[in-house]
């Protein structure tokens, strides 16, 4: 069975990533194609990696006729996906990308992102996207928040440790180094190569991230009490990969067990030998994680450190796993490819 899915946002980094994936996936069929300031213009205009692939023009949201539709993909910027999703058909699936729908309390929204929720009854409906942790939630749900791609990195290293409580939840440091392309496609000043390249630095410093909202919100909720972590991003001169150095006080070979347990049956989630570390080039365009222990010289402190591709795993890669799962498709399916290697 093939299914009819519409992009929305098609235009961006993760609208290209999400049509890259889609392309090798048996069955999914793109029907519609978004872009508001690119309406009316061919994706090989818009894209020219992907004029190989027989695609429909970009079109305005308001010109998509969804009634054969049965999943849409929401790439849009943070903000705008509340009112689009709002006038979506209520039986129609939704993956949304964006961090509208990610935090479960309206407080918590207006906290981190200096507004109110619009739209209050898709929020309270949304099931969190992290999908090797929420996965029998996302088979029945209608609409599923994607997370941060900063989140899920730090998630990946260290939910399980929460969760068997094998580290101490008051000394959790997060070090996160992020590809450029997490900042989206827009021009921006700070983004230019000129100004970005040769160079690497922090941002968001001293607990402002967005992300922190969602890493307030898992870890707490694993941890059964509150739990804040000191989280540090910084941007790097590539163009993808997230690389999250996590600090913990716990036995390096405790955390290593728990952590090959907990992902042992998890087809994208590769643990590596106790020791190992890994880089952001050996999961370059693939929705795999790479997690690596590695004990501190001080006994009973630990590295946890995880790499992921911010575009795939991080996101359009997450956004096409759930998918899967809400339309009975295998989990795994269009999602092994290969990492692009060097």
């Amino acid at each position: 069975m093939t299914h009819s899915v519409a992009i929305l946002g098609a235009s961006g980094y993760t609208g290209a990533e999400l049509v890259r994936l889609i392309a090798t996936h048996p069955g999914l069929r793109i029907v519609a194609l978004s872009g508001e300031r690119k309406a009316g213009q061919p994706m090989a205009d818009v894209f020219p990696h992907l004029r190989h692939l027989d695609l429909p023009d970009l079109v305005k949201i308001d010109d998509i006729d969804f009634s054969g539709v049965d999943l849409a993909f929401c790439a849009l910027p943070h903000a705008t996906s509340q009112a689009v999703i709002r006038e979506l058909p209520r039986d129609l699936k939704v993956v949304d990308l964006s961090a509208d729908f990610r935090l479960r309390d309206p407080a918590a929204y207006e906290k981190w992102y200096g507004k109110p929720h619009a739209a209050l009854e898709l929020q309270a409906e949304a099931v969190y996207g992290l999908t090797e942790f929420y996965r029998d939630e996302i088979r029945t749900a209608r609409l599923v928040a994607g997370t941060g791609c900063n989140a899920a990195a730090g998630q990946y290293a260290i939910r399980p440790l929460i969760e068997a409580g094998v580290i101490n939840l008051d000394e959790i440091v997060i070090d996160l180094k992020a590809g450029v392309s997490g900042a989206g496609r827009a021009l921006k000043e700070n983004l230019l190569h000129a100004e970005l390249s040769e160079g690497f630095h922090a941002y968001a410093v001293g607990g402002i991230h967005r992300h922190l909202g969602e890493f307030d919100q898992e870890f707490s909720k694993a941890a059964g009490r509150p739990v804040e972590v000191q989280f540090t991003p910084h941007l790097i001169p590539a163009n993808r990969g997230i690389l999250a150095t996590c600090w913990v006080r716990g036995e390096a070979q405790e955390i290593h067990s728990v952590l090959a347990k907990a992902y042992e049956d998890e087809i994208f989630m590769q643990v590596l030998p106790l020791g190992e570390h890994p880089s952001t080039r050996h999961v370059r365009g693939s929705n795999f994680v790479h997690i690596g222990v590695v004990g501190d010289r001080r006994p009973g402190r630990a590295l946890v450190i995880a790499a992921l591709d911010n575009l795939t795993k991080g996101s359009s890669g997450q956004a096409m796993q759930n998918a899967n799962l809400m339309l009975g498709i295998a989990e795994e399916t269009g999602l092994m490819l290969a990492p692009c290697f060097p």
